[in-house]
């Protein structure tokens, strides 16, 4: 039986198909079609937001968070449509599963200077997995299972849909909407036998093995699978930059993040490992700088990834495996299952746990606690006994954020989410209001500067109207805080740009219906977090941060400042 719909109506019952939830969006004219068939979904939320980059952040949160597709709606072409470039280069960065639908030029106005046309195809091919635009209104439900597919497939990623105006007022006639399970795949590639074989021999050979792992454990929920081999082998487990949270911070055998913005023992053992295992992890930037001050460059490297293009990018391996690094990390295991214990493993391991232990108790330990202003190793070690286990937490770029991701602990995965190689400022608290939408039972605190939260303090009132409780803590330092550190250290302290000047965001918040709290001692902060969490509103607490507690991470960048 046929159906005779609109291109507005096709495209919401596609979304319909997919089970989704949340539409986050801006209203707009190229789009009405599409917001008219959406009142009357009621089994989707529509999230209306101010801004159409924080409502992709939105919904690249609430992706990451639920693991299925997060979709955002621009409803007007040319500046609505552009405003997604961030949030969309943001998600690709992340291989986040976006779906960014946003209305375009009718047909017959293309290449004729109309208003707000832009070339929308170009515009987001850069930004995005695959772009679209479509030409048939019939062929809507197809461009939409197209869309929906690509983004799912590994590895994730952002994807654009524009939709002419003419398409979504035209009709067309539709027979039955296909389920998913029938044009996406439902499984996931293995290792070959004899892929296991050989890595499982290099593997029990090992003295000082490391297992390090990335988004592709994190994101297919496999610290299961891999703490399972890791306790079968006695081995220590590092995770990359971000990804703290792909296993739980109370496990043994978890070091936390590695690299230049890791921690000395994580570092440590991947600089002195024999043999790596690096399941979903390309070694990338964040991990390594691409250099071998950052890893072992006498170790064998054993890499799964399910990016081809990922093996062996950046450092040469042993073994490259094409395949998924959960599945692979449950193959392992049964192989490595009746391993037979070293007593090299068995130091190696021992010593990591006591050098983990006691860089846990120092940690604690020069934290400073009873400093005025507020500095951040007390702001962190306050949140670190004043959060839920279960929280989630999202995170900002710039110096205390960066901090930050290996100075909080992280008990239920996934629960950090940051803004990864796109080093995005303004991402946090939008990210964040997804997050709670993907998983509403959880606590979700947000934490960025002063510069980010104003960037998007709009929303706000998006937080308030669809009664998202998040708390966000705002560290403000009053300034560009990576910035101004390389203008001291590196610029003979020429300051230019790098202070900024806010409303009191406490106060902010109370006047959007929120509720607002200010920190100004270290003594404050677990009262005020607590208080924020069980107040049933978006909360705010404004904690005030030394300006002068700045870090320079990116020394790199500036050797030839120093030489």
């Amino acid at each position: 039986m046929k159906h005779k719909l609109s291109g507005g109506q096709a495209a919401v019952a596609s979304l319909k198909v997919e089970k989704v939830k949340h539409v986050f969006g801006l209203i707009g004219s190229a789009t009405m079609e599409i917001f008219d068939a959406l009142y009357d979904a009621e089994d989707i939320q529509f999230v209306g937001v101010h801004d159409e980059r924080t409502g992709t952040h939105m919904a690249d949160g609430y992706a990451r968070a639920s693991g299925r597709a997060g979709v955002i709606l621009a409803g007007q072409n040319g500046p609505g449509a552009t405003n997604l470039v961030t949030g969309l280069a943001q998600a690709a960065a992340a291989f986040s599963p976006v779906v960014s639908i946003a209305g375009s030029l009718s047909s017959g106005h293309v290449y004729r200077d109309a208003f707000q046309e832009v070339d929308q195809q170009a515009l987001f091919k850069p930004v995005t997995k695959k772009t679209w635009t479509v030409t048939q209104t019939e062929r809507i439900p197809e461009m939409f299972r197209d869309a929906f597919r690509t983004a799912m497939t590994p590895r994730r990623g952002p994807v654009q849909l524009n939709l002419p105006r003419d398409i979504l007022s035209d009709t067309a006639e539709y027979g039955e909407f296909q389920e998913p399970s029938s044009y996406r795949s439902q499984s996931t590639p293995s290792a070959s036998s004899r892929e296991i074989i050989e890595a499982a021999d290099l593997l029990s050979k090992a003295a000082h093995p490391v297992i390090i792992i990335g988004g592709g454990i994190k994101n297919s929920g496999g610290h299961i699978e891999v703490l399972e081999l890791a306790e079968a082998m006695n081995t220590p487990v590092v995770t990359a930059p971000g990804h703290g949270d792909a296993i739980p911070f109370g496990h043994p055998l978890n070091a936390g993040q590695m690299g230049p913005r890791g921690n000395a023992v994580a570092s440590r053992l991947a600089k002195e490992a024999d043999v790596i295992l690096a399941l979903g992890t390309r070694l990338g930037f964040n991990s390594t700088f691409y250099s071998y001050d950052n890893l072992s460059e006498t170790a064998a490297i054993i890499q799964v990834e399910l990016e081809p293009t990922a093996i062996g990018r950046y450092f040469p391996v042993e073994i490259g495996i094409w395949a998924d690094a959960k599945t692979v990390a449950t193959q392992l295991r049964e192989r490595l299952a009746n391993m037979a214990t070293h007593a090299e493993v068995e130091a190696w391991t021992r010593a990591f746990q006591n050098e983990r232990q006691a860089f846990l108790e120092k940690r604690d330990a020069d934290a400073a606690t009873d400093a005025h202003p507020i500095q951040p190793s007390g702001l962190y070690k306050s949140l670190r006994d004043a959060l839920p286990k279960n929280a989630a937490v999202t995170m900002d770029a710039g110096t205390l954020c960066l901090q930050a991701t290996d100075a909080l602990n992280y008990w239920e995965p996934p629960s950090l989410f940051t803004p990864l190689d796109f080093g995005l400022v303004g991402f946090s608290f939008a990210c964040g209001l997804g997050v709670k939408l993907a998983q509403p039972e959880r606590p979700v605190v947000s934490l960025m500067g002063d510069g980010g939260f104003g960037m998007t303090v709009s929303e706000l009132s998006t937080a308030v109207d669809n009664d998202i409780h998040t708390v966000t803590i705002v560290m403000n330092n009053q300034c560009w805080g990576a910035e101004k550190a390389y203008q001291r250290d590196f610029f003979g302290e020429r300051y230019i740009g790098a202070d900024v000047s806010s409303p009191p965001f406490d106060k902010i918040a109370e006047l959007y219906g929120a509720a607002g709290f200010r920190v100004d001692r270290v003594s404050e902060i677990s009262d005020a977090v607590s208080a924020a969490l069980a107040c049933n509103k978006p909360a705010v607490v404004d904690v005030a941060v030394d300006p002068t507690a700045l870090y320079s991470f990116r020394r790199d960048s500036f050797q030839h400042r120093t030489k």
